[in-house]
């Protein structure tokens, strides 16, 4: 019986030194030295993780970040074709936080910039819900050459970068509201085309 407690110790001595290394041997590998939970557990402490920041979509292909000249097209009214019609021609420009501006070209005195937010939908389409606030009615015959009022507009695009990326295109819907936001005063769908406003643009381009 001595002799097989002999022959225990120096296993018992080894486990005991064994068990007393854990601690530093977690530390060292930057392991906590309390042993976690189960459900204390976090994935992200197995590896590394790529975090996605604003802006990674562009990264993933061709950016419609800049500024931009915009013409809109109309080809229905309320759902019904109609001839094409230009019912705008505008100055738009798309921020990196995803937000949109446009100078439309109206009188300034009836409303002529408008907001904008817009999400990348693919490596080169783009979505964007835009809002031309209150105004003015335009066009208009009063005395003054200001309106009477109107409600907000609301915009939505659909538009893909060109392979160049100095042009975009795509489609639009328009509705406009009177002040209450209730009754539909006018309502389009169309087409848009787009070029790039560059360092090197003037204004014969743009007209």
């Amino acid at each position: 019986m001595r002799t097989s407690n002999r022959r225990l110790v120096p296993t018992l001595a080894a486990l005991v030194f064994a068990w007393a290394m854990i601690p530093s041997a977690l530390a060292q590998c930057g392991m906590p030295t309390k042993l976690a939970k189960p459900a204390a557990w976090h994935p992200q402490m197995g590896g590394a993780h790529v975090l996605r920041t604003a802006g990674d979509e562009e990264k993933e292909g061709p950016s419609i970040v800049g500024m931009w000249h915009v013409i809109f097209t109309a080809k229905t009214s309320f759902g019904k074709g109609i001839p094409d019609t230009v019912i705008d021609d505008a100055l738009a420009v798309w921020h990196t936080d995803k937000t949109e501006i446009m100078n439309s070209m109206r009188p300034p005195q009836d409303g002529n910039f408008c907001l904008g937010v817009w999400e990348q939908t693919g490596r080169s389409t783009y979505y964007l819900n835009h809002f031309p606030w209150f105004s003015n009615e335009f066009p208009n015959d009063t005395n003054n050459g200001i309106g009477m009022p109107v409600g907000p507009t609301h915009i939505t695009e659909t538009v893909t970068l060109g392979s160049d990326c100095n042009h975009f295109s795509g489609t639009f819907t328009l509705d406009a509201f009177d002040t209450t936001g209730k009754i539909t005063l006018a309502s389009f769908t169309g087409v848009l085309t787009a070029t790039r406003v560059t360092t090197s643009t003037t204004i014969p381009d743009l007209l």
